[in-house]
């Protein structure tokens, strides 16, 4: 079944490679007559597509002409013509796929055809970056291009102000860093006026290393965070709490899907500390997420790995580039637990105001599309979420480059002693070697052992993050030797320096196996760029965090019948295999954790969409008081629906807390109910009578001055304030969700079922709210006689 799959696909690949060639060949044979055109003329072309697209014609109709027209306009202007190859990637991004094209085929030109075709239509075509470094670049190299074809070109990233955003979106093509986007989506869903909005409605997004984007990155929602108030004692207590946590006895921690969990003798641990009955209780809810925080950061979370502490500060760092991840902090207590870990000094804390996965936020642009190296591995998840095939596009060159086997070693100590002495022996030759670790422990470990044997080196991590990029391009020169996390410099370039060819060109050594094969192909891709020499080989050992974490028992199996040679060296046929299971179950246990992730976000964003919906039609409506009328209609036929409900008899219904609740709503000419009913249907008709007059004495003020912007002002502050508690109680509801497992229950059952049944009573508490507050606006206003008294 699954080689039957796999023709499948691979024949739709070379059905799609040979119809493109085809398009390519068209190309071609237009690229003398395009050569001929001055510039003036090859700038007319702009305005003569915009004309054709006016008049009905289809985008596909002028697909080949504007690509030929964007490669002479980048052979003029910064250089570069596109290879056929790169044509090819063009055409996949084009149909809303994804390119992969091997390290230095020349990506960033690619983007340029179809964001210059796209951007034709006016709509807005966003190019997506992994950083602030290659948005900038991207924008001011690519960005000559379609200027001179007179295309508006913007630029988003951090720090900008409103306006510069707004015009940057504006733009036909506007590059910047995928985060950027995401979160400008979530303000403009909290601006009090229209005017405050940067971002038009969403059309087409080229994502430059989009596996990068959409896998690595897609397992933390983006957040977007409020400071509040904290109290320093109880993160205190709780990290000395964390810390006479018995592993063996008080909690779980699952390395797999790293999460942690308190047994029942932990549970009574902290019951008996804080005395209390049951620490599960409402009332206790907080005090539990403040445990089970200091719990998080005192065991999931490791200094120089996954955070460093710089300045009395915790600066988070990225774990697939090793870089600073500069303002971002956890949410809901976490950084606060990680500073009490610290000893520092304890900070306000971030309560989430609105927050988004970054799979649910990109799937609302219509057109999507991507590029980079290593996506196969991928693609049947970019499949499902997005729609999105992978289309391998072939080198421009052969591909020289040599990939070894790898190495397996029986420590750690034997692994980085023989990758010092491989890297001695390679620098004595001239021979440029890239180093790749997976944190920064690892790389200043390397890098003490380089030190031993006087090698001289660059070392970069997340501590040098400002030399990068530099580094990076570096790393290429003879006799250079270059340690860095993974993914480090990702999307520049390392070319080989004079001599540096001769000597084998690029060795790119990895010291350890990363949680994806996808890292792994992205580090090895540094080496053999457009047909260069190159060398890779990964040294891993049997100690490896990875392979303790996923094939811990495989592990201890070899160990009995382990055989090594003099250096360390793993003889045992079945290590490979070890080796690939336990990176195929972290792959897997990944994989899985962005399912669930994204599947809890999709029953919030069902929330938000709701939410946002009721939010932009106040914003844009010219009529608010119009929507405020329509909830008060809902609030009284729900307040009489819940007080003289079917589960209750007649006898039981308490009418005159009832009484009390619609006349803070109808504040004139009130509401008296009788003292007994025999039916809801003589309690609904009064209270729609008694509403409806209230309502024609309201409809008599909607052109007095300021009406309309206090209800406005009334509903937006309404929607937002319970938006925010609930976004709170929608967080404790996850956290606790595991536990329901143990109660034989379906977590993500409960979780919609409950879920559901808290947005119900949030949406009812914004209507009620809504309507008693207006309603005490409005009663100076019916009632003017009774404000003179």
């Amino acid at each position: 079944m699954l080689a039957s799959l796999k023709k499948i696909i691979g024949d739709e690949q070379q059905r799609r490679l040979k119809k493109y060639n085809k398009v390519v060949e068209r190309i071609n044979k237009l690229e003398p007559e395009i050569e001929q055109l001055s510039d003036e003329q090859l700038q007319a072309k702009t305005a003569e597509f915009r004309d054709r697209l006016d008049k009905g014609e289809k985008l596909s109709s002028i697909t080949e002409e504007a690509f030929a027209v964007v490669r002479e306009a980048s052979r003029r202007i910064i250089g570069l013509r596109h290879f056929d190859v790169q044509l090819l990637g063009g055409l996949t991004l084009n149909d809303g796929d994804i390119a992969e094209m091997a390290t230095g085929e020349g990506k960033t030109i690619v983007a340029s055809l179809p964001s210059y075709l796209r951007g034709l239509e006016g709509k807005g075509v966003h190019v997506i970056t992994v950083n602030e470094y290659l948005a900038r670049r991207d924008r001011d190299l690519i960005g000559q291009v379609h200027e001179f074809l007179g295309l508006t070109v913007g630029l988003n990233v951090p720090k900008l102000a409103k306006d510069e955003k707004r015009k940057a979106y504006e733009a036909d093509i506007t590059y910047g860093v995928s985060n950027e986007f995401g979160f400008d989506y979530l303000k403009d869903n909290m601006v009090q006026s229209t005017i405050e909005k940067v971002q038009r409605p969403y059309h087409f997004a080229i994502i430059d290393e989009i596996d990068s984007v959409l896998v690595d990155e897609a397992k933390t929602p983006l957040i977007i965070a409020g400071k509040t108030e904290v109290n320093p004692g109880l993160y205190q207590i709780c990290a000395k709490m964390a810390r006479s946590f018995d592993p063996e006895k008080d909690y779980l921690f699952d390395p797999i899907t790293r999460s942690v969990s308190l047994t029942d003798p932990g549970i009574t641990k902290v019951e008996r500390a804080f005395g209390v009955d049951n620490l599960y209780d409402l009332e206790h809810h907080t005090l539990y997420h403040f445990v089970l925080q200091a719990l998080r950061a005192r065991v999931m979370f490791r200094r120089d790995v996954d955070y460093i502490v710089k300045e009395g500060e915790i600066k988070l760092v990225d774990m697939y580039t090793g870089r600073i991840m500069e303002g971002r902090t956890f949410s809901d207590g976490l950084h606060q637990a990680l500073e009490a870990k610290e000893g520092l000094e304890i900070t306000e804390e971030n309560k989430t105001q609105a927050q988004i996965t970054i799979q649910n936020y990109f799937r609302m642009y219509p057109a999507l599309s991507g590029m980079t190296g290593t996506a196969k591995t991928e693609e049947e998840e970019f499949r499902n979420l997005y729609g999105m095939d992978v289309i391998q596009v072939p080198t421009n060159k052969p591909r020289i480059r040599e990939d070894r086997d790898d190495l397996i070693f029986a420590t750690a100590e034997d692994k980085y002693r023989e990758v010092a002495k491989e890297v001695s022996k390679r620098h004595e030759k001239g021979q440029p070697v890239l180093i790749g670790t997976t944190s920064i422990i690892q790389s200043e470990t390397m890098a003490r052992y380089l030190d031993d044997r006087k090698v001289p080196y660059e070392l970069l991590n997340a501590k040098s993050v400002e030399r990068e990029v530099q580094l990076i391009s570096l790393a290429g020169q003879k006799g250079q030797v270059t340690i860095a996390t993974n993914m480090a410099g990702r999307g520049t370039d390392i070319m080989l320096g004079e001599g540096a060819a001769e000597a084998g060109g690029l060795f790119v050594l990895g010291t350890e196996r990363h949680e994806n094969r996808r890292i792994d192909n992205q580090l090895k891709g540094r080496s053999g760029r457009q047909g260069d020499p190159g060398e890779t080989q990964m040294y891993v050992s049997l100690e490896d965090e990875m392979l303790l974490r996923f094939g811990e028992e495989d592990i201890e199996g070899l160990k009995e019948k382990l055989k090594t040679d003099e250096n360390g060296v793993v003889q045992n046929d079945d290590a490979h295999t070890i080796i690939n299971r336990a990176q195929e179950m972290c792959e897997n246990a990944n994989a899985s954790l962005r399912e669930f992730t994204l599947k809890l976000d999709d029953i919030a964003n069902e929330q938000r969409r709701v939410i946002y919906t009721l939010r932009n039609q106040v914003l844009e409506s010219d009529d608010p008081l119009q929507s405020w009328i329509n909830i008060v209609k809902s609030s009284t036929k729900k307040l009489v629906e819940s007080y003289c409900g079917d589960e209750y008899v007649p006898e039981e219904w308490d009418l005159r807390a009832l009484e009390t609740r619609l006349n803070r709503i109808i504040v004139t000419p009130g509401i008296q109910l009788p003292k007994k009913a025999e039916n809801q249907k003589d309690i609904m008709e009064l209270v729609e009578e008694k509403t409806a007059a209230f309502l024609e004495e309201v409809e008599q003020l909607r052109e007095r001055k300021g009406v309309q912007n206090q209800a406005r002002k009334v509903l937006l502050t309404n929607i937002d304030r319970h938006w925010l508690s609930h976004l709170e109680e929608m967080t404790r509801l996850k956290e606790g969700i595991g536990l329901r497992s143990y109660g034989q229950e379906d977590p993500m059952r409960v979780y919609t079922r409950e879920g559901y049944e808290l947005f119900s009573r949030m949406y009812d508490l914004i209507e009620q709210d809504a309507s008693v507050h207006l309603s005490k606006l409005i009663r100076p206003l019916i009632l003017p006689e009774e404000v003179k008294k």
